[in-house]
This record gives structure tokens, sequence and C-alpha cells, in this order.
């Protein structure tokens, strides 16, 4: 595919994996609310299509990384071949990653369901689903931050995208790649860990509509 092409799927598909992702922690939080593990799991039961819905937003999220790594570098390997294809490595990381996290999801049902018919030691269930319910999306996100960062570098660099806007980039992928770490790591919690997306927000949405819209180019300077 040619430069242009490849940048307009990539836009296309940020906003697709920014709409995707927006859904589906919006519908899982409903499925999964409720005070205590026993409300938690009795919710699960009780939206069992919604789970699955998130399950196949989940496969779109996890081909989403990989057809972005795909097109980001195809866009910036000339800018520099090893920066980008670490960027690539990164984000089909993130794919996969996300990918293995769907049986998770599929587990919670199920576990739902069998306490739900008694086929299940409560207490021991209680403790599984705290477990696969535990939220280890920093994990994951590490690599998609590592891969926005290489590949937001090599935008500025290449003055592929307006300079403000790769640059918004660039300290949005940096602030996650310093705080997921230590979220994961248990040193960050709370409301920050919420915030502090919100810069990555402001990035990608209008990233996915300039390249869908405008592409790039070599000579462009922003």
């Amino acid at each position: 595919m040619t430069r242009t092409t490849n940048a307009r799927l990539a836009g296309l598909t940020f906003l697709i994996y920014i709409a995707a992702g927006l859904a589906s922690m919006a519908i899982f939080g409903r499925a999964t609310s409720g005070e205590g593990m026993a409300a938690k799991l009795a919710t699960i039961v009780q939206h069992s299509t919604a789970v699955g819905v998130v399950v196949l937003l989940g496969l779109v999220m996890s081909f989403a990384a990989l057809v972005l790594g795909v097109t980001l570098h195809a866009i910036t390997r000339d800018e520099d071949p090893d920066i980008a294809m670490l960027g690539l490595v990164c984000r089909v990381g993130e794919g996969l990653l996300g990918a293995t996290s769907i049986p998770s999801t599929l587990a919670v049902l199920w576990l739902g369901t069998s306490v739900a018919a008694n086929t299940a030691e409560t207490g021991a269930a209680h403790t599984l689903g705290a477990y696969l319910l535990r939220g280890d999306m920093a994990f994951t996100a590490t690599f998609f931050a590592v891969g926005s960062a290489l590949f937001s570098y090599l935008l500025l660099r290449g003055r592929m995208i307006p300079v403000p806007l790769a640059w918004l980039g660039v300290v949005a992928s940096v602030l996650l790649v310093v705080v997921l770490p230590l979220q994961l790591a248990g040193f960050l919690r709370g409301l920050v860990t919420s915030l502090v997306w919100l810069p990555m927000l402001a990035f990608e949405v209008p990233l996915g509509f300039w390249l869908l819209i405008k592409g790039v180019s070599l000579s462009d300077k922003g």
C-alpha cells in the first residue's frame, strides 16, 4: 500500500480503536457494578449479552492494535527503520496481550453463572472473581504507551503531522510510559490513573481525523 493509504487506514483505525475502547469500558463497568464480589458476579450473569459485546469489542481492539502497528511502521520507517520496527513490535505486543484478556472476561461470566446455579463453592468463587477482575490494563497499556511514544517521535521528527499535535503525542505518551509502570507496581492509585489518559485522548482523536483526511507527507512541515 502507498503511504497515503496507510495513513488513512491508520486514521480510521485510531477512531475505531478509541470508540471500541470507550464503549468496552462503559459496558463492562455496568456489567460488573455492585458492592462486593457477590453483587458483581450476580450483575455479570444479568448482563451476559453485554459481556459478549465486550468480548467482541476486545477482539476489535486487538486487531486494531495490530493494524496500527503495521500502518504506522509503514508511514514512519523511512524516518528511522529501527525505531519504527520497535514501535511495531510494541503495538503487536499490545494487541496480543489484549487478546489474552478475553478468556478472563469469559471466565468471569462462567464463574458468575456457576455461583448462580450453586455449582461453585462461594468463597473460592469470590476469590477467583476478585483475581479475574483485578484490572491489569496497565500492563498491556505500557506496551501501547511505548509504541505510541516511538511513533509520535518519528511523526514529529519527520514533520508528518502538525508539530503541536506531534509534540502533544510525545508528551502524552511519555507521561503514560512513566505513570503506567508505577500504577502496575502499586505506587499510584485513584483518580490520577484515569486523568493521565486525557492528554492521550486529546492527541489520538485529532490525529485519527488528520490522518484520515490529510494523510502524511515526507515534505509536510505541519
